[in-house]
């Protein structure tokens, strides 16, 4: 089993005047192989840099990262990072795109072709597989970003505000297709967003952060990823216990972001 062992993670930044900013500070979670968890907190609370951290972009200044049995010191295949934009190839085609890993990898044309057909399909782009990625709309590019994800296999998918850019019903739509992809593939899956029904939605683990230093606040295990495979999203909202996580999560976040213009205030 691949869990992902997050132990005693603290990150500073040091300021060219000789100040720092603690982004984080003694963070310690474990993520068993194939939960889904989403990440929520006020600006400032460290969780685009734990992201970063997870992904091997930033080597924390205390404690480490363990994937399996080994240690995180850079950027590596098992772990996919799925952005807000699609980061995609604008000169190459979806196809292209999505094949774009495992060509580097040296893998077989007839392999690649079979995967990248099979993953397109999935995501339901089989269709436009040879247009160029500047031709497709946001919510299809971000299809395409996941199906790209997809293809280099990797064990964890890492996921920085990947449908904050989309109009409501897309982003809808593509809440549904991360649930299902993280059911039928058995991926590990981290999210960070802004949003409080989409961290709800997402994550049958959610964490909220707070900030100053960033650190967990609050983790919540929820059901309502796993009502919402296969299901109108829009029913899983209806369920009470749904509305009152709502309720109380913002009204946390609501508190923290107070005492944040509180302190700026003074």
């Amino acid at each position: 089993m691949s869990d992902l062992v997050i132990d005693d993670v603290s990150m500073r930044f040091d300021l060219p005047d000789g100040g720092s900013v603690q982004a984080l500070k003694n963070v310690s979670l474990t993520l068993k192989q194939g939960e889904i968890m989403s990440v929520l907190g006020p600006s400032g609370c460290g969780k685009t840099t734990l992201l970063n951290i997870l992904a091997g972009f930033l080597a924390p200044t205390e404690g480490k990262v363990v994937l399996g049995d080994k240690r995180v010191k850079g950027p590596g295949a098992e772990r996919g990072m799925v952005f807000q934009q699609g980061a995609l190839f604008e000169w190459m085609s979806v196809r292209e795109n999505v094949g774009f890993g495992p060509a580097m990898k040296g893998m077989p044309k007839g392999e690649k072709r079979e995967i990248v057909d099979h993953l397109l399909g999935v995501v339901g782009l089989a269709q436009f597989k040879e247009k160029a990625v500047y031709e497709l709309s946001g919510g299809m590019q971000q299809r395409v970003a996941l199906a790209r994800c997809l293809a280099n296999e990797p064990e964890v998918i890492l996921m920085d505000e990947p449908l904050g850019a989309l109009d409501a019903l897309t982003r809808e739509k593509m809440q549904g297709l991360v649930l299902k992809l993280w059911k039928e593939t058995g991926k590990t899956v981290i999210l960070i967003t802004h949003s409080v029904e989409e961290a709800l939605l997402l994550g049958e683990r959610l964490l909220v952060m707070a900030p100053r230093p960033g650190r967990i606040h609050r983790e919540y295990r929820l059901p309502f990823a796993d009502a919402g495979v296969g299901q109108d999203l829009r029913e899983v909202k209806k369920m009470p216990e749904f509305g009152q996580r709502r309720e109380e999560i913002l009204s946390m976040i609501w508190e923290m972001e107070e005492e944040i213009m509180g302190g700026a205030a003074q």
